[in-house]
């Protein structure tokens, strides 16, 4: 049974990618995953946020007092042995590049185009196969036009593409008025995947203490509909590889979103609840469904089921919605 895709320019032997979760901070669980059968792995995030305040935190510590006794900095001694977040970030690459065969694609996740984003190039001398850059902005001004918002997430990806020789995905989230449009502006700056899509964690009201809280609710099966869908319309129309990043669960997910046009197929969720050996039961059950239902390849699936690829081209757009409405019975 083959189920070998290729994502990014890499020869993955299936596509269940664990995607950017806390899984991937220790080299034991990486270990654990590539044994389940993860053919590649996404590292947790670097956040622009975390790179700025480590850099404010060390320059106020360095330069605290220096302009008070000018005679006194010569007994501060220059930190050598300083670790911050970034470079752990670049250690723990070059440890799981040593400890295990699967591809690394590391992750930065920010909003600007500053000094931050140097270190897609230093996530690239790690050892690091590919990077997933991660945009999360979330627009609150009335005054930003649309291409504002679309501006913000081309001239981060430019500006990386620009450093770096490996492959960039983008992991976007669905929220722009002429979807389509935008993922070929990402592809025409360099983008070689998109990730569908970034989930947004949503805020909560603490009733008790009045407060705003984080709130994280993981995913479930149903919520691969909405990559589902978009992949179907985006897969015949982009030239780039697409990844599904929401919702995948079981072996049922995979094949639906395979059959949509996904080349990979991401998990975080289902890993997080039910561990890194679920990776190779999903596998397994991929497999006996394919023999079920004589499939050779994954390849005879793919996109089989795009927007292009369906009799009724309307059932991703409209009709479904119509007939949805019109046959809801609620309960009584």
């Amino acid at each position: 049974m083959r189920l070998a895709t290729k994502y990014l320019g890499l020869d993955l032997d299936n596509p269940l990618v664990p995607s950017a979760s806390p899984l991937s901070r220790e080299v034991d669980t990486v270990k654990e995953l590539e044994d389940a059968g993860a053919p590649a792995i996404v590292l947790y995030s670097l956040f622009e946020e975390e790179i700025h305040h480590e850099e404010a935190e060390l320059n106020h510590y360095v330069d605290i007092g220096s302009d008070s006794f000018s005679e006194a900095t010569s007994f501060i001694p220059t930190p050598t042995n300083l670790v911050n977040g970034g470079d752990r970030y670049l250690e723990h690459i070059q440890k799981l590049k040593n400890m295990v065969d699967i591809p690394i694609i590391g992750s930065l996740n920010g909003i600007t185009t500053g000094g931050w984003i140097n270190y897609a190039k230093k996530i690239q001398e790690a050892g690091a196969d590919a990077l997933e850059l991660n945009v999360f902005y979330l627009p609150t001004e009335p005054t930003l036009s649309n291409n504002d918002v679309e501006n913000i997430y081309i001239d981060c990806l430019s500006e990386i593409v620009k450093q770096i020789s490996i492959p960039v995905a983008m992991k976007i989230n669905p929220f722009f008025s002429n979807l389509p449009g935008f993922c070929k502006k990402l592809e025409d700056t360099g983008a070689k995947a998109l990730v569908l899509f970034n989930r947004f964690y949503q805020p909560d009201i603490d009733l008790i203490k009045l407060e705003v809280s984080p709130v994280v609710h993981l995913s479930n099966s149903a919520d691969i509909v909405l990559p589902l869908r978009w992949i179907a319309i985006l897969r015949d129309q982009l030239k780039i590889d697409l990844a599904s990043s929401t919702g995948v669960h079981s072996a049922e997910d995979v094949i639906k979103l395979t059959m949509a046009g996904a080349d990979v197929t991401m998990m975080a969720s289902s890993l997080l609840k039910n561990g890194p050996k679920h990776l190779g039961v999903v596998k397994e059950n991929l497999i006996q469904w394919m023999d079920e239902f004589e499939y050779e390849d994954l390849n005879q699936m793919r996109a089989s089921m795009s927007l292009n690829n369906v009799p009724n081209k309307n059932a991703f757009v409209r009709s479904n919605y119509i007939k949805m409405l019109n046959e809801f019975k609620p309960l009584r």
